[in-house]
């Protein structure tokens, strides 16, 4: 089964199963009961079970089990279905005899055990569910990746028309800009380099950081030419240059300050990038200052936002990201773990 975009995710398979599961219990009670008795009744019993299961999953086994304190869980296991068997059988009793007893039945012993036993067999078939979920959940993420893979490997198809014709074209624009304007020269070599980073870099599933650096610099050095003044940017590397990263993962950060934090009529710009690795992980933050008058006032940029569910998918959750204001300096903190 499909569970990619546009077919059942986690969320709605869980529903449907419910779904399913209450109308096996109504159909089996149809036998014994009336249609209003076994809808109460299965809605009843699927609450219960709901509460049973996902009391486990949810809360028990991680905050309890996984930590290591089996001793304890077995105990909370114990006084939770207790508790949950007593309330559930109180609760149909309650019903029973409030619509459809002829006569008030009592509650007794048997029937809260009958309730015990079959709390106990729910409990158990917990785990299969939690197994069940956490299989649909890995095979959801790895479509997601494989479907963003195809995408960016489609849109990078678009893009290369003629990637070799326009190189090309560049060096020999370059040697004519060399004989007149040096200058101008260098930043034509800087934007050739950046599309050969996206051609040859850019569909690896690792580059070096190395690579990704220099895509970096060569790339803030073309947005200078668009500054009326001279920015104050710092970029520090404290990190082995030869480890790798996955291609344009740091690139949104740079491309934000640029894009939202950079006030081209002002002296007083200042931008600060460091790199560090540090204790098996790589630690990436930009710093700059906030412009009064916003660049983009209707926008708040989506750069950041698709780079976390980026990071969700090449991480599982092992990162640190997060963009806080600090007066007027606009501060992104980026830590993953380095493979």
């Amino acid at each position: 089964m499909k569970i990619s975009a546009g077919r059942l995710n986690v969320v709605q398979l869980q529903w449907m199963v419910w779904a399913c599961f209450f109308i096996v219990i109504m159909l089996s009670l149809l036998q014994n009961d009336s249609l209003g008795q076994a809808i109460a009744y299965a809605f009843l019993n699927s609450g219960f079970y709901a509460i049973i299961i996902y009391g486990n999953i949810l809360w028990l086994f991680p905050q309890l089990y996984s930590k290591g304190k089996i001793a304890l869980y077995v105990i909370a296991v114990i006084l939770f279905l207790l508790a949950v068997g007593f309330v559930r059988g109180y609760v149909t009793l309650f019903v029973y005899n409030a619509w459809f007893a002829p006569k008030p039945v009592p509650m007794g012993i048997q029937a809260i055990s009958s309730f015990m036993v079959s709390n106990l067999v729910i409990f158990l078939l917990s785990f299969v569910f939690r197994i069940a979920i956490a299989y649909f959940a890995i095979k959801q993420q790895a479509e997601e990746v494989a479907v963003q893979k195809a995408e960016a490997e489609l849109n990078l198809l678009k893009a290369q028309v003629q990637p070799h014709f326009l190189f090309n074209t560049l060096n020999n624009i370059y040697y004519e800009a060399y004989l007149e304007a040096p200058r101008t020269a260098a930043l034509i070599e800087r934007l050739s380099t950046i599309m050969r980073y996206f051609v040859d870099e850019s569909p690896k599933q690792t580059v070096s950081l190395a690579t990704e650096v220099q895509f970096i610099e060569n790339y803030i050095e073309l947005e200078k030419i668009r500054i009326r003044y001279e920015v104050d940017i710092t970029f520090s590397k404290n990190c082995d240059a030869n480890i790798n990263v996955p291609p344009m993962l740091l690139m949104p950060f740079v491309e934000n300050i640029f894009k939202h934090g950079i006030d081209k009529s002002s002296a007083e710009n200042r931008v600060k990038i460091e790199l560090i690795q540090k204790a098996g992980r790589l630690l990436f933050s930009t710093e700059n200052t906030i412009p009064e008058t916003p660049l983009h006032p209707n926008t708040t940029g989506s750069g950041i936002a698709n780079l976390r569910k980026r990071l969700q998918l090449l991480y599982l959750g092992d990162f640190e990201l997060s963009t806080p204001n600090k007066g007027d300096i606009y501060v992104a903190h980026l830590n993953i773990p380095l493979k």
